[in-house]
């Protein structure tokens, strides 16, 4: 019989919570660690479509990217869409457990996924730490134009727009990599050499720095930066835990659209 306890120890092994950002809030946030496990779902967020999928699906434990809650709660009631969300799958048996920032740095985390995704070499923390460190960075074996390392990424996130700041002829070579909303991590890419930073979004004064610092800026949007990687954590949970049914939310999608 498999426990909640036995996924947050195999999810605790595999992005330590001591890798996560101070201000987060990671590990089982929702549950009891001996409640029994048979059915479990990962998504990037717990939006009302995604708790009612893990309601509808009997799901035992919701592994999110982002946490639920985030912030300390002084009340837990219907009368605002956290409470709402949170009640209606304590209701339901329903356990959270979030990795986040933890898995953003994890060994084979997200951004560790990227940088393979993009084909780079040396890859080492953009942000060194005692236990790993942040984001990634790394070169290409063969410098690339910025216009095609931008199709290598549509081919590996699977979309089919991103945005991009520099000039889509200039060589990159070496790239840093932070995925989500890592704008404040433009000034280490720079202090590393690298010809490019890509993230998921960045404010406009951002991008603007960028191009005055002689820095190509890729943004690939904060859902497509880190969607796959809960898709691939499926997939692991899955080789770990055979005998559980484990998928990622087919209800969740992007809320931004370009029309």
């Amino acid at each position: 019989m498999t426990k909640v306890s036995d996924l947050c120890d195999f999810l605790d092994a595999f992005a330590p919570p001591q890798l996560a950002a101070e201000w987060d809030n990671v590990g089982l946030l929702v549950g009891d660690r001996l409640q029994k496990v048979s059915r479990m779902m990962t998504c990037l967020t717990v939006t009302p479509a995604v708790a009612a999928e893990a309601i509808r699906e009997r799901a035992d434990l919701v592994v999110t990217h982002h946490p639920l809650p985030f912030r300390p709660l002084k009340r837990l009631t219907t009368d605002e869409p956290t409470g709402r969300l949170l009640l209606d799958l304590i209701r339901a048996g329903v356990g959270i457990y979030s990795p986040h920032t933890a898995f953003d740095s994890a060994a084979q985390g997200i951004n560790q996924q990227l940088a393979e995704g993009l084909g780079l070499v040396e890859i080492q923390p953009l942000v060194p730490a005692e236990d790993l460190g942040a984001g990634r960075c790394g070169r290409l074996v063969q410098a690339q134009t910025l216009g095609q390392v931008v199709a290598r990424l549509k081919q590996f996130l699977k979309i089919s727009h991103t945005a991009v700041v520099g000039d889509l002829q200039r060589p990159i070579h070496r790239i840093g990599i932070a995925c989500g909303s890592a704008g404040e991590l433009l000034d280490a890419a720079i202090g590393v050499k690298c010809d490019l930073f890509l993230t998921g979004e960045a404010r406009l004064h951002t991008c603007y720095e960028a191009e005055a610092r002689g820095i190509a800026l890729l943004l690939a949007g904060h859902y497509a930066s880190e969607r796959f990687g809960v898709e691939r954590l499926a997939e692991i949970l899955g080789g770990q835990f055979p005998s559980l049914a484990i998928w990622p939310s087919r209800d969740e999608r992007d809320p931004v659209r370009f029309v």
